[in-house]
């Protein structure tokens, strides 16, 4: 318990520390802050797997700080967060050289976050099955749906 008190505090503080650019520039900062929130991911806090998956993601230096992202980003999503799950609807669409893009994936991932009340999703979602590809049907009565979702959301 008493760790769980420390890991939340120490990542509430490194969060704050994220507003200072002068503080995240200086190398020993940073790698603490990593620490922190790499902590509170590893307890399972959904907010900061999707936090620290997007740095990993976006930030990482290597192959392995990606993959690294994508399974935080993936946990995150799973348990319903919505920033997550839209990112790893354009991570199923994207395209390396593990795999090629994969529209049933993606709409698998958007279709949770629109769930979770992400509107970009539901747009980002309508686009695919209005014009299908990478291993989806077009459908135009689902793209409908989710153009109105997207509305509904405000977008």
């Amino acid at each position: 318990m008493l760790n769980d008190i420390r890991a939340r505090v120490g990542y509430l503080l490194a969060r704050k520390l994220m507003s200072s650019r002068r503080v995240v520039q200086q190398p020993k900062i940073w790698r603490w802050m990593e620490g922190q929130f790499s902590r509170m991911a590893a307890i399972g806090d959904p907010k900061a797997q999707s936090f620290y998956g997007h740095i990993l993601l976006f930030r990482g230096q290597g192959y392995g700080a990606r993959q690294e992202g994508i399974r935080l980003l993936r946990l995150a999503a799973e348990n319903g967060d919505a920033k997550a799950a839209y990112q790893m609807g354009v991570i199923s669409l994207g395209e390396d050289a593990t795999h090629g893009p994969d529209g049933a994936k993606a709409a698998h991932w958007w279709k949770l976050a629109v769930e979770a009340g992400h509107p970009l999703a539901a747009a980002r979602l309508a686009q695919l099955y209005m014009a299908g590809g990478h291993g989806l049907t077009r459908d135009t009565q689902q793209a409908e749906h989710y153009k109105a979702s997207a509305a509904r959301l405000g977008l």
